[in-house]
């Protein structure tokens, strides 16, 4: 190729790159999302989903005691690190989403909602964002969109999040969701979705900051998969009780909390195994049988799991009763 169209070419090409993409953004996420926060308990949490490859790396921040964010269309995710910082600092949503949109060049293409610990909420869609590209402010919550099919998706989402207001706030935003997606949702379709929820006091320890962290990269429909791993979630911190109570030696409050896992997840082994080990230790062998034939059926590492447990003192058991459960 000629050198002098070499040249041209570059020119063209970096001119196009630059026009599409303003100063400061990394990555493009046009999508709807939502930020809210429970007036009972003070959580916060942000919800989001976007036809984009893993979408909860750039739109949802949040800390505990500090705040939440949403930052997308030409995303900045100056929005979400400082924001965050100046909240835990002492401004509020506002006062930060203002220090920032003076700081932005490119202030004109974002789409940004931030929520603070005190409630204050600030949100502002730039005239750049791509059409259908809007924001609702509400009691305790902000929805947001861009290059959606049509407005109605954020209309639909504040009607699905003010008529769950029985749900708890994590259903209430994956609900919201739902029925962005039903109503048309990202024009361009579904790729990926996202949900953080934070306290609103500070965590005891930076890693249990956030109390719920999910994420669903690449998925052919990924609210319905975010909805699902909500639900494994739930089950899973019952399960977490039942640890908890498993080491604290009572045996009735484990069962108690590995039965509400098993309604959420009646087909999960593992929920099942640790279930019969409960019932062992609160003297209820014979309920317990029944399960591990079906296990132990299904998968013989189960059967070799349960021999290992005494050592741990995991399971109370006399050596006669371990060999019949052993040999079902």
């Amino acid at each position: 190729m000629d050198l002098r169209y070499l040249i041209i070419f570059c020119v063209i090409a970096c001119w196009k790159s630059y026009g599409q993409k303003p100063a400061n953004s990394d990555k493009f996420a046009h999508t709807f999302s939502i930020i809210a926060q429970d007036p009972v308990t003070g959580d916060m949490a942000v919800g989001v989903q976007s036809h984009w490859f893993s979408v909860g790396t750039a739109v949802p921040w949040g800390k505990s005691g500090v705040g939440v964010v949403a930052t997308q269309s030409f995303v900045n995710e100056r929005y979400g690190h400082e924001g965050l910082e100046l909240m835990q600092k002492g401004l509020n949503a506002k006062e930060a989403m203002e220090k920032l949109k003076k700081e932005d060049a490119g202030v004109h293409y974002r789409q940004v909602a931030m929520l603070s610990r005190d409630g204050t909420i600030a949100a502002f869609t730039g005239e750049k964002c791509v059409e259908a590209a809007l924001h609702l402010i509400g009691d305790h919550y902000s929805i947001q969109a861009n290059m959606m099919e049509d407005k109605n998706v954020v209309y639909a989402m504040r009607q699905a999040f003010e008529e769950n207001d029985d749900l708890d706030l994590a259903e209430r935003i994956v609900a919201a969701m739902e029925a962005a997606q039903n109503s048309g949702g990202d024009i361009r379709g579904k790729q990926s979705s996202a949900l953080i929820l934070v306290g609103k006091d500070p965590a005891e320890h930076p890693w249990l900051d956030k109390k719920i962290d999910l994420r669903v990269d690449d998925h052919k429909t990924p609210v319905e998969e975010l909805s699902r791993l909500l639900n494994s979630h739930r089950a899973y911190e019952f399960m977490a009780s039942g640890d908890v109570a498993m080491e604290n030696k009572d045996a009735e409050a484990a069962l108690k909390a590995y039965n509400s896992a098993e309604k959420l997840l009646p087909d999960n082994e593992e929920i099942k195994f640790w279930k019969a080990v409960a019932l062992v230790n609160s003297n209820q062998v014979k309920m317990s049988i029944p399960i591990f034939e079906r296990l132990f059926m299904n998968d013989k590492r189960w059967q070799r799991l349960l021999k290992r447990l005494p050592e741990s003192d995991l399971i109370t058991i006399e050596k006669s009763a371990l060999d019949y459960l052993l040999n079902l």
